[in-house]
C-alpha cells in the first residue's frame, strides 16, 4: 500500500506541475482530494491492514495529502498571477481620458439661510424652539388674539383638518406653547414649515417662517428696533432700515420693517416697485391679551415679537425672482449654491 501511495503522489505532483489552467487544477483537486477521490478510497482500505500497520499508513496518507494540498495552493497562486498579468497586457487603460466627475451634494439655499439666521440670533442669546406642524386652532388663532371674523380663518386661507385642528399657518403657536411652559424673562425664535393655500411666483402652499419673541420687564420698542436693525446688518450689510405702522392682532403697536433695496440703493427700481425699499418682516410689542392668555401679568412684564419669511430673505440674499424655484428640484438651479 505504501508503494501505491508513493506512485499516486508522484503522478499527482507531475500533473500539478504540468497544469496550465485554474479549472483543470480544480478538477484535479476534486479527483484526488474530494469525497469520492483517490485518497478517500485509500482510507477505506485501511480496515484491511493490521493494527500495527494502520497507524503508519494513516501517517503516510496524511503527510502525502498535506504535501499535495500545499502544492495545489502554490500552483493556484501561480496561475492566478499569470492570468492577471495576461489581462493587464491585453486590457490597456487610456489614462489620458477625462475622469468621471462626482457631483457632491449641497445644502438647499433655504436651509442654508435658515441656519445662517439661527446663528445670528443664537449669538444674541435666543433659544431655538420647535413645535408641531399639525396645530390646535386655539393656539394658531384664539391665543394670538385673532378674532373669529378675521380673513385668515377662512377655508380659502387655511388648511383645516377638522374644526379644532389645522396645519399651522404661522410658527406663532410655538411662542404660545413656550410661554405656557416657561417663565419670563425669555428670548426665543421658532423656525419651521407653515402652510397656506397659495401658489404663485411669491407664494407656495408650504413655506418656512421664523418668528421671534422677547419677554421681560421694561422691554421697549427701542429694544425691538435695536435687535432687528442688528439682524439686518448681519444679513444684508450696512443698509438703511425703516419701520412703518401696521396692524397685527397679536401685537400693539405693530410695524412692518423695510430694508433699503439692494439693487437701486433707495433710488427706485422694478424689484422694489420704485419705492427704494423692500419689506422683510412684521413686528410689534406683544398685545396684553396674548400675555394674559398664557398667564403673564401685562403690568409686570411685556415684550416684542417679530416674524419673517425664510424664502423671502433667501430670495433677497441671492437675487431670486420666483419663489417656486426652491421647490421644483431643478438641478440647474440648485447647483448654483455650492
Amino acid at each position: 500500500m505504501k508503494e501505491e501511495i508513493l506512485k499516486i503522489k508522484e503522478n499527482i505532483e507531475k500533473a500539478i506541475r504540468e497544469n496550465t489552467s485554474l479549472q483543470s487544477l480544480e478538477d484535479l483537486r476534486v479527483n484526488y482530494m474530494g469525497k469520492k477521490g483517490v485518497f478517500t478510497e485509500l482510507s477505506k482500505k485501511m480496515k484491511d491492514l493490521s493494527s500495527e500497520e494502520r497507524p503508519k499508513m494513516g501517517q503516510i496518507i496524511n503527510e502525502t495529502k498535506d504535501f499535495i494540498i500545499d502544492l495545489i495552493e502554490k500552483k493556484n497562486l501561480e496561475l492566478k498571477e499569470k492570468e492577471l498579468n495576461k489581462k493587464l497586457e491585453s486590457e490597456i487603460v487610456d489614462i489620458s481620458l477625462p475622469g468621471v466627475k462626482c457631483i457632491g451634494g449641497t445644502i438647499h439655499p433655504v436651509n442654508e439661510t435658515m441656519n445662517f439666521i439661527k446663528d445670528i440670533f443664537i449669538k444674541m442669546g435666543f433659544d431655538i424652539v420647535d413645535g408641531p406642524e399639525i396645530e390646535k386652532v386655539e393656539y394658531n388663532f384664539d391665543a394670538l388674539n385673532i378674532p373669529k371674523t378675521h380673513p385668515s380663518r377662512d377655508l380659502t386661507d387655511t388648511f383645516y383638518i377638522n374644526d379644532s385642528v389645522l396645519l399651522r399657518t404661522q410658527t406663532s403657536p410655538v411662542q404660545i406653547r413656550y410661554m405656557l411652559e416657561n417663565n419670563a424673562p425669555l428670548r426665543m425664535i421658532c423656525p419651521g414649515k407653515v402652510y397656506r393655500p397659495d401658489y404663485d411666483i411669491s407664494h407656495t402652499p408650504m413655506f418656512h417662517q421664523m418668528e421671534g419673541l422677547v419677554i421681560g420687564k421694561d422691554i421697549s420698542f427701542a429694544d425691538l428696533k435695536g435687535i432687528l436693525t442688528h439682524f439686518v446688518k448681519e444679513v444684508f450689510g450696512d443698509r438703511k432700515v425703516r419701520f412703518r405702522p401696521h396692524f397685527f392682532p397679536f401685537t400693539e403697536p405693530s410695524a412692518e420693517m423695510d430694508v433699503e433695496c439692494n439693487i437701486c440703493h433707495g433710488k427706485g427700481c422694478r424689484l422694489c416697485k420704485d419705492s427704494g425699499w423692500l419689506e422683510i418682516m412684521g413686528c410689534g410689542m406683544v398685545d396684553p391679551e396674548v400675555l394674559k392668555y398664557v398667564g403673564f401679568d401685562p403690568e409686570e412684564v411685556n415684550g416684542f415679537a417679530f416674524g419673517l419669511g425664510i424664502e423671502r430673505i433667501t430670495m433677497l440674499r441671492h437675487g431670486i425672482g420666483d419663489l417656486r424655484a426652491f421647490f421644483e428640484n431643478d438641478m440647474r438651479f440648485l447647483k448654483q449654491f455650492k
